[in-house]
């Protein structure tokens, strides 16, 4: 039986492991989790914020996924977006899903993220 989601992983080049520690510590404000040694050789890291975790692997061949994406539910959705901003990255605003305010992102490697928080 399924329980939670444990975490979400996605892929960036290899070598990119500094431009990711930036943006997803500095600008959306997660924690680099380490990585077990034997995992940590295969480069990538790991973040996390409470209890999500978002994982990144290095591939070869990477290709940013544009269509596909973890949508990350976030508090005070309008102050959060102003965070990403005065940080330097694009939010793109959605009005498209019912009961919900939300905006798209892109992390510096040009994965697509979905920030969304529920409307009272």
């Amino acid at each position: 039986m399924l329980v939670a989601v444990d975490h979400v992983q996605l892929a960036a080049p290899p070598g990119s492991e500094d431009l990711l520690r930036t943006y997803y510590t500095e600008v959306l404000g997660m924690t680099e989790v380490p990585k077990p040694p034997v995992l940590a050789a295969r480069g990538g890291c790991w973040f996390a914020a409470g209890p999500v975790q978002l994982h990144l692997g290095t591939e070869a061949d990477f290709r940013p996924a544009r269509k596909a994406h973890p949508g990350l539910r976030v508090r005070e959705i309008e102050a959060y977006a102003r965070r990403l901003e005065e940080r330097g990255a694009k939010v793109v605003w959605d009005d498209d899903l019912p009961g919900h305010k939300r905006f798209y992102s892109e992390d510096p490697v040009g994965n697509r993220l979905e920030f969304l928080e529920p409307l009272d």
